[in-house]
This record gives structure tokens, C-alpha cells and sequence, in this order.
């Protein structure tokens, strides 16, 4: 590999997942995996920091992503760069429309931040369903669609990449998976206003002067990261726990 090459994935390796602070604080959730081996799907993996979390927690961790771009940046740095096993961390380029055609199954499912991008969404659900083992486990965080920023958001009715919907509630939770024979076990709402503040910060900061100057704030976005709790009066998304019953 080119020297520049390992400049590049080591300055990406210091600030993985990035400066999305929602990203970040979705990894709040790994509390409700499991731990130790089993086998594990990231549904709509985006850059691989779930995956990599789960691969981390002892999983053998399969990453699908439409995006063949992003499958080939998570390889370089969690394969390439941090030498992750690759018997135990794979990602392909997948559709979550095209599952039916998968044959390996799974003990835990996790989709975050992708269900809102698809119209087809209780299709993808059922194959969910099919895909876990009896006693398996899904776990599915969406934005919430009764905040203010996805109420005034202007939706992708072409699935060109942006929200087709604004979200999910839990009872829209109910309404989509208990048909499909979830059982669900919890919900839970994520993102304080306080981070939903700093990452419009960051965000505008990064829009307006790039990301070389908005890094050096990313530790006050941790700060607000490190006070924020689970279940606040509006959360920016909702996350659900499904189980498949044995």
C-alpha cells in the first residue's frame, strides 16, 4: 500500500465514524446487543462503525451496503488498515430488496438509520423475519417522525437516497413489525436536543468551512455526547428491540 494511501486511512482511522455526532451517539445501543460469538447482519451498514462495534463485541459480523463505494472504504480501513479478520467481518454490496435470495441465517439484525429510505419497508421486514434464527434478535432505529427536523423535511419519493418518509413512531413500529411475527421487546428514544444543537453546529460549520476546521470542536461534541441519556422528551430517533420467537 502507498505511503499516501496510509496517511489518508490512518487520518480516517483517527476520526472514525466522523463528525456525525448522531452517528456517534447511536453507539449507545450496543448496550442492547449481545456479546460473544454469533452471527451477526448489518443491514445498510453506511461506513462500517456498527459493523466494526459488533466485530468488536466477538461477532462474525456480515455488512451489506448498496453503496459500492462505501463497501470498498470500509474494506480498506477495517480490513486493510485496522486488520480486522476477514472471517469474521465481511462486506458486500447488497440491496435489502434483493434478500430473498440470501441463504445464510443470523442471530442478531441490526438496521439503523436505513428503513426510512425505502418504500418497500415491510418487504424488507418480513425477510428480517426469515433471515433470524428462532430467538433471534432485531434491532431497527429510525428517525423519530414526530421531531421537528423530519416533520419539515421535503421526502425522496424516488428512493434516490433520501427519506421517503419521516420516520417511524412505536406505534409505527408495532404496525410494521408484529405483522411480519416480531415480537417486540422495547423501544427506546435517542438524541437529545442538546446533541441535535451541536451536531447542527458541526454540520454547519463543516458545510460552510469544511471539515478541516469543524475537527477541532469534535471534542465539545463529545462533551455534550458523554451528558446526553437515553429517552428524552423528543427524540431524534427511536429505536426498537424484535425478537423472532423461538
Amino acid at each position: 500500500m502507498k505511503v499516501v494511501d496510509q496517511m489518508t486511512l490512518g487520518m480516517r482511522s483517527l476520526v472514525f465514524p466522523g463528525l456525525d455526532l448522531h452517528t456517534r451517539n447511536r453507539a449507545d445501543l450496543c448496550r442492547f446487543w449481545r456479546q460473544g460469538p454469533r452471527d451477526f447482519l448489518d443491514a445498510g451498514s453506511g461506513n462500517g462503525y456498527f459493523s466494526w462495534l459488533a466485530y468488536l463485541s466477538g461477532a462474525r459480523v456480515v455488512a451489506f451496503n448498496y453503496n459500492d463505494t462505501q463497501v470498498e472504504k470500509a474494506r480498506g480501513l477495517l480490513l486493510g488498515y485496522r486488520k480486522a479478520d476477514p472471517l469474521r467481518l465481511r462486506f458486500e454490496q447488497r440491496n435489502l430488496y434483493d434478500l430473498g435470495t440470501e441463504q445464510r441465517s443470523f442471530d442478531e439484525i441490526i438496521c439503523y438509520e436505513t428503513l426510512e429510505h425505502i418504500q418497500r419497508d415491510s418487504d424488507v421486514v418480513r425477510e428480517f423475519f426469515r433471515l433470524l434464527r428462532p430467538g433471534g434478535t432485531l434491532h431497527v432505529c429510525c428517525p423519530n417522525r414526530l421531531h421537528p427536523r423530519h416533520r419539515a423535511e421535503v421526502l425522496d419519493a424516488t428512493e434516490g437516497g433520501g427519506h421517503v418518509r419521516p420516520g417511524y413512531t412505536a406505534e409505527d413500529y408495532r404496525t410494521l413489525l408484529e405483522p411480519a411475527g416480531f415480537r417486540i421487546e422495547m423501544t427506546a428514544g435517542i438524541g437529545p436536543r442538546s446533541v441535535c444543537i451541536a451536531d447542527a453546529v458541526l454540520r454547519w460549520i463543516r458545510h460552510r468551512f469544511g471539515d478541516v476546521l469543524a475537527f477541532p470542536l469534535l471534542p465539545i461534541g463529545l462533551l455534550v455526547l458523554g451528558f446526553s441519556r437515553l429517552n428524552p422528551e423528543v427524540p431524534f430517533s427511536i429505536y426498537v428491540q424484535a425478537v423472532r420467537p423461538e
